[in-house]
């Protein structure tokens, strides 16, 4: 079960529950292939709504690489993300928050 005030953030991929995190290594890597100049940038990216599915998928991806598995994008293009697109999304989205909300 994630914690939210770990900033953690549960995501249901191919019918198994995983738990998401942004660790400074996985923000690290995020802003490298997004191509983000910070991350005000990037959370600003997502707030303004002007993100695309492939910085959904690199945002889910570090943020189970930060929750400790070792995936890459490619072990995800066919997965099955429970609630579809748009839950991936909200989901990203809210990992991104939690990353920098106050304790």
């Amino acid at each position: 079960m994630a914690n939210p005030h770990a900033g953690e953030v549960e995501i249901v991929v191919d019918g198994e529950r995983l738990v998401m995190k942004l660790t400074l290594g996985a923000l690290a890597e995020l802003e490298a292939r997004l191509g983000a100049g910070s991350l005000v940038a990037l959370a600003e990216r997502f707030e303004g709504g002007d993100v695309s599915s492939r910085d959904v998928l690199a945002l889910i991806v570090a943020g189970l690489r930060g929750g400790g598995l070792p995936v890459v994008e490619d072990d995800l293009l066919a997965a099955e993300i429970e609630g579809g697109p748009m839950a991936a999304a909200k989901a990203a989205a809210e990992l991104l928050a939690r990353a920098f909300a106050a304790p």
